[in-house]
């Protein structure tokens, strides 16, 4: 099959933005959301969606379909909180067939989007828009879904601390809601026991759906003071999921890098 074009100036490489995806609408919702937003601040991209699950369109058969149009490259970018088993297996198996089946097309893989600065950003972002300041006397739980990967949730750990030495909090602990230890619950209650009059739960999750209802409900039952919406379509997420693209265009070669 001869190659097509190459992309140009005038028709930048398209990206495909890859979520995980879930049978909850909310979900599918939020990364539009996230989504609408790239969109806008780069109008002149083919900004497209994926699901590695649950929802349509997959990876795959939106790649296909770029390939088809004439795309010669493509930027594929997981639209993850952390890197863990859907960006390290998943969706390189995934691309992997791609490339098998189309050989020619030169695919550009992606960081996912954090860890990063700016989702530190969000996070404060959405502890502000629900009425919460830094304080010596509130606490923060950042509340993650949690993984059987050890350095991912080694991530929030650091991101806790990071967040911690940003501002004037009692503390920030990192929770998981699945897969390891301290629960939300857990965490509310411990940042009381060490003397904070306030503990609020921060979301640190792309979309709602299962486990933000796990987190919200088992911080409520411990006395959380509130808890957070999950970070969605916040404007630094879309601004994070641009920064990678371009990331992933300076870098020569096929799948496997940047990784």
């Amino acid at each position: 099959m001869r190659n097509p074009p190459v992309t140009t100036r005038d028709h930048p490489t398209p990206l495909v933005a890859v979520a995980h995806g879930s049978t909850d609408p909310r979900s599918a919702a939020a990364v539009h959301g996230l989504v609408s937003r790239m969109r806008t601040r780069r109008p002149e991209l083919d900004i497209r969606c994926a699901y590695l699950d649950h929802v349509s369109p997959d990876p795959f058969h939106t790649i296909s379909d770029l390939a088809a149009s004439g795309a010669g490259e493509v930027v594929v970018a997981p639209v993850l909180l952390t890197s863990a088993y859907h960006s390290k297996v998943d969706l390189p198996q995934v691309l992997e067939r791609v490339q098998h089946t189309y050989p020619w097309l030169r695919l550009r893989y992606a960081d996912t989007l954090g860890p990063h600065a700016l989702l530190l950003d969000a996070v404060e972002r959405r502890l502000i828009r629900s009425g919460v300041s830094a304080s010596p006397d509130t606490a923060v739980v950042l509340a993650a879904a949690g993984s059987s990967d050890p350095a991912a949730n080694q991530v929030i750990r650091d991101l806790a601390t990071a967040l911690e030495a940003r501002a004037g909090w009692h503390s920030v602990t990192a929770a998981y809601a699945s897969a390891t230890e301290p629960g939300p619950a857990e965490a509310v209650t411990a940042a009381y026991e060490r003397g904070a009059r306030r503990v609020v739960t921060a979301t640190y999750l792309l979309a709602p759906g299962f486990f933000s209802d796990r987190i919200e409900r088992q911080a409520r039952s411990a006395g959380a003071w509130t808890t957070t919406p999950t970070l969605g379509d916040c404007p630094e997420l879309a601004e994070l999921a641009l920064l990678r693209y371009d990331e992933a265009r300076s870098l020569a070669g096929r799948i496997g890098a940047p990784q």
